[in-house]
């Protein structure tokens, strides 16, 4: 597969994973703290910074009541109605031009996932250069027929969505006009726990659907995005915040700039370590070849003198012939004195 380019950014299996620091609503209402959260992205190494947007009107109904109320106690957002919850974490539209200007300047791509058609024309007016599709969307084909219209590349979440919805997804997104699709294996509980990860699933989405894979993860840490970049992931979405202490409708589950720094850090270092295929000896092990065992004189010995399990061992270094001839040399004698600590070569054997 081709790589995908993103404002000079490449994404692809032969380029450093992307990384994009979701800050979703963990700029608890105030701008200077959504700025701070971009700085932080990008000090920490980060590719990308991506909100949403939203209204509570466009997300769902003024209700608390039914299925409009969280009761379940196992929510982190349980004892909320989703019309607060989504007041609570929206990013005003009116912030996202001054965001994206700072992502502009720090070198960041700054872009967004849009809920609804009126979403996607605003972040049209102001240029992005991609967007995403969140999990519990990725079912929504007008929406998604709107996004891929624009021709923009496309993040798609998997979270929940069988193999079947997600055909109709892809599919749908290139009828539309949008060939360049991402998606995003997503477990959509918050946090995930890392055994609902599935992170098999990154080749078997990339063979499924020939299109690159990456992750949006919500377990606790970074061991699980790590682990993504070895099955081939060429991106990791993580939400950011300033400090879980703080709280934040989004906190509990999301990174802060110190962890997101060591991630793009390991990220990198195991997209690196994935190399290829190779045996025997690579640039750097050249020089440990001399430290292997290898079979050596380990007494003195005279002319005619047979060699022994007494006086023949397999040591280290590795200048002598290799242990494999142990057995077939004992009992040979040697045609010349021969010195304690000498490697043992064809040349001195009769």
């Amino acid at each position: 597969m081709e790589p995908i380019e993103i404002d000079e950014h490449l994404i692809g299996k032969k380029h450093p994973p992307f990384i994009i620091a979701e800050m979703s609503g963990n700029h608890n209402g105030s701008l200077e703290r959504a700025l701070a959260i971009v700085e932080a992205a990008a000090a920490a190494g980060a590719h990308a910074v991506k909100l949403q947007t939203y209204t509570a009107d466009t997300m769902t109904l003024d209700l608390a009541e039914g299925e409009f109320f969280i009761n379940d106690p196992e929510n982190l957002w349980q004892g909320k109605s989703l019309y607060r919850l989504y007041q609570e974490a929206a990013t005003p539209w009116e912030w996202h031009e001054p965001i994206f200007r700072r992502c502009r300047e720090l070198g960041l791509v700054g872009f967004s996932t849009p809920f609804d058609a009126t979403a996607v024309d605003f972040l049209e007016n102001l240029g992005a250069p991609c967007y995403k599709i969140a999990a519990f969307e990725n079912t929504d084909l007008p929406l998604i027929r709107k996004v891929a219209a624009t021709g923009k590349p496309l993040f798609i979440s998997t979270g929940m969505a069988s193999a079947g919805e997600l055909e109709e997804t892809v599919s749908a997104a290139r009828a539309a006009g949008c060939p360049e699709v991402v998606l995003l294996k997503c477990t959509s509980a918050y946090p995930a726990p890392p055994e609902e990860a599935n992170l098999l699933t990154i080749p078997h989405l990339r063979e499924l659907f020939r299109r690159h894979v990456g992750l949006s993860d919500h377990t606790l840490g970074i061991g699980t995005a790590v682990a993504a970049i070895a099955l081939g992931a060429v991106a990791i979405e993580k939400h950011l915040t300033l400090s879980r202490a703080e709280g934040g409708v989004d906190a509990d589950f999301s990174l802060e700039p110190a962890e997101l720094k060591t991630l793009v850090e390991e990220a990198d270092r195991a997209w690196r370590s994935l190399g290829r295929v190779s045996y025997g000896p690579g640039r750097k092990e050249q020089a440990s070849l001399k430290h292997r065992r290898s079979l050596y004189i380990v007494a003195d010995l005279e002319a005619g003198e047979v060699l022994t399990p007494e006086n023949l061992r397999a040591i280290r270094p590795g200048l002598g012939l290799a242990p494999k001839f142990y057995e077939l040399v004992l009992g040979k004698p040697v045609k010349k004195g021969v010195k304690k600590g000498t490697p043992l070569s064809w040349e001195l054997l009769l």
